[in-house]
């Protein structure tokens, strides 16, 4: 909780300052976050920021690229279901500590309507839906929860019949701009209810690299080995901030509301310093400090696709009770003879970045299962990590980590 007033504190900073700071205000009209917004922003960025350090140094090595506002919106409409210590492991997993379950909805709520409605120049489409097994009695306020809150689609489906299988497949692919065409591979008898989260974002360069100056480089990975990539470069105006173990740089898009935040380690430093250092605070930190200045900037172009299965990931972070078949109190969801309980978490992602922009896509699916049925040159030439986030909120949409650029 004491985190999550430091960064609400800096969020009010940030919005008092916009006017006068040099930051952003020649780039996004602002306005004042709603209460709602502001905490589940504050949990949102904690919560990323957590499970990114998390993956990221399991993955040593390893390009890593995820979406935790998908991973947090998923988990979030599950959430409505669990009860006991099941929803306190939950509530704690995601940083949502000391929030009713009605702020915890609304502020869902209201990020999404936020984040998909701020910049007419960038795509930015949030897309949930449940899909649960048709002869199973689902809790009514559980399902009409999540449909009024997060706008999901609710679907009772036939789990025994296999075009089930590719009904919720072309939703994932439709909603992800045909960029992840699939996240269930097969239905396991045992499982009742899907929860999937979609995230669909692109946008161009407000700034964008002339595809005729992208000349054949190098990029230098952590073990000394070099391999070929193709770099972009622009000379401008970049927002910039610096310490001893990196440098930030802030790259928009569209009118200036979503950019890539980029960190990039000093020499002497690896990419597991960085990540070590890095809390919701300091996150605000370094972004509430950047400052106009011009550089010339190389970046690779590189493209990636990512899957992670979180079981283990969440269980770390403290959610395990909601993994146990006979431990897991799922019983605002599901109230039959056996017990519900969260027996997969899968995660995919896709992001292309070129001399145009960004586009990236997210999907989360929550797979509910019961007992018994079944300097003046910036070179980014070496690891590096990168966020997308909205500017006017400071919600990190996507984060990851670049080793090697060559990997598809």
């Amino acid at each position: 909780m004491k985190s999550l007033k430091i960064l609400l504190s800096l969020i009010l900073i940030f919005a008092a300052g916009c006017e006068t700071s040099s930051q952003f205000n020649d780039e996004i009209p602002v306005r004042e976050l709603t209460r709602s917004e502001k905490l589940i922003v504050a949990s949102a960025d904690n919560f990323a920021l957590k499970i990114f350090k998390n993956i990221a140094e399991s993955e040593s090595g390893k390009n890593v690229f995820i979406s935790p506002l998908s991973i947090s919106m998923a988990l979030g409409m599950t959430l409505n279901g669990a009860d006991g210590t099941t929803y306190e492991a939950m509530q704690n997993t995601l940083s949502l500590s000391g929030l009713t379950q009605q702020e915890i909805n609304e502020s869902y709520q209201s990020l999404i309507e936020l984040l998909t409605g701020i910049d007419s120049k960038v795509i930015m489409q949030i897309a949930n839906s449940i899909w649960y097994r048709n002869t199973i009695p689902f809790k009514q306020d559980f399902i009409e929860t999540n449909r009024k809150y997060f706008d999901a689609s609710i679907n009772p489906m036939n789990f025994s019949d296999p075009a089930t299988i590719n009904i919720i497949n072309n939703w994932v692919k439709e909603s992800t701009g045909g960029k992840i065409d699939k996240i269930v591979e097969q239905i396991d008898p045992a499982t009742i209810m899907f929860l999937i989260n979609a995230i669909y974002f692109k946008g161009t360069w407000k700034y964008q690299f002339d595809k005729n100056k992208t000349i054949d480089d190098v990029f230098k990975k952590e073990t000394g080995e070099t391999i070929a990539c193709r770099m972009m470069n622009l000379e401008n105006d970049f927002y910039l901030s610096s310490n001893d173990s990196f440098t930030v740089i802030d790259l928009p898009y569209g009118r200036g509301n979503f950019s890539m935040t980029i960190l990039l380690p000093a020499k002497d430093k690896t990419i597991n310093d960085v990540i070590g250092t890095l809390t919701d605070a300091s996150w605000a930190g370094l972004i509430n400090n950047l400052t106009k200045m011009k550089r010339q900037l190389y970046m690779p172009k590189f493209k990636l696709e990512y899957k992670i299965n979180l079981n283990e990931t969440l269980k770390s972070l403290g959610m395990g009770v909601a993994f146990e078949p006979f431990g897991a109190n799922f019983k605002r969801l599901y109230d039959g003879l056996n017990n519900a309980y969260i027996s997969n978490v899968e995660h995919k992602t896709f992001v292309d970045v070129n001399e145009e922009g960004t586009e990236a896509a997210a999907v989360t699916s929550v797979e509910i299962g019961v007992t018994s049925i079944r300097d003046d040159i910036i070179r980014l030439d070496r690891p590096f990590i990168f966020a997308i986030r909205e500017k006017n909120s400071n919600c990190i949409l996507f984060i990851g980590k670049l080793e090697d650029p060559s990997l598809q």
